[in-house]
Order: structure tokens, then C-alpha cells, then sequence
């Protein structure tokens, strides 16, 4: 039995991946990382450059991480190929296309593997509680 608003929160909670994380605070995937934690969703950083965003080390793609049920891209096309297999391999369930990262290629090859592939902002679909 559910017993709070936490519980219910921590229910519809999804493990999320930003792609492209910044330390940079005006940065949109800093502010999603933010905005994603305030939301009760565990989230796992990966960038280019270490730091740490809302007290969470940003990690590299070659650091393993599992159980990643959505990845939000903040990476612009010509920058997302060599990150292709490291998405498909971490299985998402969907894969969110910020504005500035719409790329039709990866979008059918995520689609053609089964991954729900959405155009959209994560900002946006947090606020408006459809994330």
C-alpha cells in the first residue's frame, strides 16, 4: 500500500542518463540534472568534463552503469555517433531528443531497436508532470 506523496513519487521514478551533462549551472542538461533530482528520478550524469551537478559525479561513457530506463540527450548530431552503441547498449526505453539534438538517423536506428524515441524537452515534460 502506498502511504505518501514520496512513495507515489518514487513509484513512477525513472532512471535517467544525461547525455551531454555540465557543470556549467546555465547549461539545460545542468538544469535538467536538477530538475530531474527535485523530481525524485535517480539520475546518472555522463560528460565530457568531471565535476559534480546537485552533489553527483558526472561520469564518462566508459564508466559501466545499468538499469537506465531513459536517456535524455543535451548532445547536438554531428556529436552523437560516437555514442550510438553506447546508448543501444545501455537499453533505455526511450531516448528523449532535446531541441538541438533531433537526428532522424539515430532516431530510426533507436526506433528499428525497439526504443521509444521522443521529441521533446525534458524541461518542458517535467513541468507539465508528462516526463
Amino acid at each position: 500500500m502506498v502511504n505518501s506523496i514520496k512513495e507515489i513519487h518514487e513509484m513512477d521514478a525513472k532512471k535517467t542518463l544525461v547525455l551531454g551533462a555540465s557543470t556549467n549551472p546555465s547549461r539545460y542538461s545542468n538544469m535538467a540534472v536538477l530538475k530531474l533530482l527535485n523530481h525524485g528520478h535517480e539520475v546518472v550524469p555522463v560528460g565530457i568534463k568531471k565535476g559534480k551537478i546537485g552533489g553527483i559525479e558526472i561520469l564518462s561513457k566508459e564508466d559501466k552503469t545499468a538499469g537506465i530506463e531513459t536517456v535524455t540527450l543535451y548532445l547536438g548530431p554531428k556529436n552523437q555517433p560516437q555514442y550510438y552503441d553506447y546508448i543501444l547498449d545501455l537499453k533505455p526505453s526511450r531516448v528523449i531528443f532535446n531541441p538541438g539534438t533531433i537526428n532522424p538517423e539515430f532516431m530510426k536506428q533507436l526506433a528499428d531497436e525497439g526504443v521509444e524515441v521522443v521529441d521533446a524537452c525534458t524541461l518542458v515534460m517535467l513541468s507539465v508532470n508528462t516526463y
